[in-house]
């Protein structure tokens, strides 16, 4: 089996609804986000799948969260923009546009900052 990784980040504002604390009021985030897939086949040239394509359709997942107030981007309109549901969104978002290769998501890790982080895997 064979794991591939990449990294890139945004910047967004949010506030936590419901929540009793800071995080409630707005506040914004540098976002890390990794992405991982896994395979257990390359391709002909002997790679899973290009670290220049995942990042790319990685980047376009996350265009629409980049430079916003996550809250009104749907579907943080209905649900909390928490690092655990931006991360199942990501996963989500990513899984339609890989879903005629070979290899599939392992996980999606997001950070919020340098020690806190959320990951989804299906």
């Amino acid at each position: 089996m064979f794991d591939l990784s990449i990294e890139t980040q945004f910047s967004s504002a949010h506030r936590l609804r419901g929540y009793k604390g800071k995080c409630e009021a707005m506040h914004g985030h540098n976002w890390r986000v990794q992405v991982t897939i896994s395979s257990d086949k390359l391709n002909d040239i002997g790679i899973v799948l290009d670290f220049h394509d995942l990042k790319a359709i990685v980047n376009e997942a996350i265009a629409a969260l980049d430079h916003s107030f996550l809250n009104d981007v749907f579907p943080f309109t209905e649900i909390n923009p928490s690092s655990e549901n931006i991360a199942k969104w990501i996963h989500e978002s990513i899984k339609k546009k890989i879903k005629d290769s070979d290899c599939n998501i392992s996980s999606v890790t997001v950070w919020e900052n340098e020690s806190s982080s959320a990951t989804y895997y299906e």
